[in-house]
């Protein structure tokens, strides 16, 4: 233990400095010359010319704003057979969000409901009473039916043979039996258009710009539609909805049926070092949803419209909405030439070059043959007038206390007397 202590002492009173051994050795040499190249190669091709090191960057920042356009027309989801038209305010819910859109693209309607008493669908969790009457709790609601139970269990006019619940809901309730039409109510809604106005900046550069590129009147830009490889229309702000479903990947009638969610990507890549008219966006499109989903597959969500009906009643449409959710995000980033990445990156490559020495070092002192030689060559241990030495200045007190043990040692002297000599130059100095 003792030795331990004074080893660990001895790290205290010691000092290392890098020696330089200069090693002729094709075989050296090539290796160190090669990793000294890619690491030069690494900082200089990529670090400062691929990935621009010498520029200083400022990520994008702006906002969103839609707009869209198309009108529809059902017939036979309700018992109005007169069909229904469907503008903009129609199937576009809510009406604006943050950075997306929704649009309905199939329905499943329940028309004329009022506040009262009836069955709850057979289909709903805790309803279906036919072999238990007793599961009908009177004042208890059903958290993923329509109401509150009256306590009654009545035959279901829908399912025969078959008892459900009787609650007091919106009535009748949703038929849960219905499914959403195919082919989709609103197909038509793959020709409808979105304008998605986009202004952004840069701050740090005091770079602004926006999507709205090559038009100069309303009219040509109210007419120009997107087209991804055009060489003018790429730059058009103005989408068809089957358009933007195709560019994902997807037909847009099938993803119309169930729903999805589409992401629109507007990317902004700018280098301000060149003209900041090249500073321009490009589009991309993927589906975030995935078809393959057996479970809770697409995207649906209900709303009511509330009206009053001749008599004074309140009364509801209720609609089961089936569409498809785009999502717009805003990415990218702006870069140009600054001193500081540039010193930075040409310092961190210098520090990268002793990774060369470290490898070569590995290799010389550990791997080939005359790795004894330069290891022997490579360090060096010196020790000053007052270096630390608690093992040999215990051996020399304890030697000392007799003249006669010294003509008994026989492994030691030579320490003995070395050290003799050293105590004898500190006394005379």
């Amino acid at each position: 233990m003792a030795a331990v202590v004074s080893k660990v002492i001895s790290v205290f009173f010691e000092y290392d400095t890098p020696r330089i051994v200069h090693i002729k050795s094709k075989k050296v040499g090539i290796i160190n010359r090669f990793l000294q190249l890619c690491i030069i190669g690494y900082v200089i091709g990529y670090a400062i010319i691929f990935k621009k090191g010498y520029q200083d960057f400022d990520n994008v920042q702006g906002a969103v704003t839609t707009k869209l356009k198309g009108v529809a027309q059902t017939h036979n989801l309700t018992n109005n057979t007169n069909g229904r038209i469907w503008d903009v305010a129609d199937y576009v819910v809510p009406p604006q969000e943050n950075n997306a859109f929704f649009v309905i693209t199939n329905l499943i309607i329940t028309d004329e409901q009022k506040i009262g008493i009836c069955e709850e669908d057979i289909r709903i969790p805790g309803a279906n009473c036919t072999s238990d009457p007793k599961v009908c709790k009177e004042n208890e609601p059903l958290l993923a039916g329509d109401g509150f139970m009256t306590g009654k269990c009545i035959n279901s006019s829908r399912d025969k043979g078959f008892q459900t619940c009787e609650v007091k809901a919106w009535c009748p309730t949703e038929d849960g039996s219905l499914k959403a039409p195919d082919p989709p109510a609103l197909r038509i809604a793959e020709n409808f258009t979105v304008f998605i106005k986009n202004s952004i900046e840069f701050p740090k550069f005091n770079v602004k710009r926006r999507n709205i590129l090559g038009y100069d009147d309303d009219n040509e830009l109210r007419n120009c539609r997107f087209k991804k490889d055009h060489a003018k229309y790429q730059f058009c702000p103005i989408f068809v909805l089957k358009d933007i479903a195709e560019y994902s990947g997807v037909d847009f009638a099938h993803l119309a049926y169930k729903g999805g969610v589409i992401q629109i990507i507007i990317n902004w890549d700018c280098n301000i070092d060149y003209n900041v008219e090249d500073c321009i966006p490009e589009y991309s499109f993927r589906r975030l949803d995935s078809d393959e989903d057996i479970l809770s597959k697409g995207y649906n969500f209900r709303y009511a419209h509330y009206y009053k009906d001749q008599t004074g009643v309140e009364t509801r449409t209720l609609y089961k909405a089936y569409g498809i959710k785009f999502i717009v995000t805003l990415q990218g980033k702006a870069g140009k030439f600054s001193v500081v990445p540039l010193i930075i990156n040409i310092g961190s490559g210098l520090a990268i070059l002793s990774v060369a020495t470290i490898l070569c070092d590995i290799m010389v002192l550990y791997i080939l043959k005359a790795k004894y030689l330069y290891r022997d060559k490579k360090y060096l241990q010196v020790e000053g007038d007052d270096a630390y030495k608690p093992e040999e200045k215990q051996y020399l007190l304890s030697k000392s206390s007799s003249h006669t043990d010294l003509q008994n040692c026989k492994v030691n002297c030579s320490e003995y007397f070395q050290l003799e000599i050293f105590y004898s130059k500190l006394r005379v100095l």
